[in-house]
């Protein structure tokens, strides 16, 4: 499956996600055209380590509403983003392995 790592990366999600046989992508800033040229078209998973970037979500999920979305990261997501995302994970809860695993 092809998989979206946005945002810093800093517990290593994207490599425990290539480790469970992913493709992975990875974008600093998602912004429309980052996720069009990532692929969000033909991701299955975007995963968000940065919720400053929550905006991203919206966008990902309208370019491909099959997109489960993750978000990995220790601060709170804001409301207009909860409803789109299928799994918000605090890493001081669970490593990215196990998160990976589940994709």
């Amino acid at each position: 499956m092809r998989v979206i790592v946005a945002g810093p990366d800093e517990h290593g999600i994207a490599a425990a996600t290539e480790a469970e046989g992913h493709e992975v992508t990875r974008v600093d800033v998602a912004n429309r055209p980052a996720l069009e040229e990532a692929g969000v078209l033909e991701a299955g998973a975007y995963v968000l380590t940065e919720v400053r970037q929550a905006t991203s979500i919206p966008v990902a999920f309208d370019l491909n509403e099959d997109l489960k979305v993750v978000v990995y990261d220790t601060d709170s997501l804001p409301d207009f983003a909860r409803g789109q995302a299928d799994l918000v994970v605090d890493p001081q809860l669970l490593d990215p392995d196990a998160v990976a695993a589940e994709l």
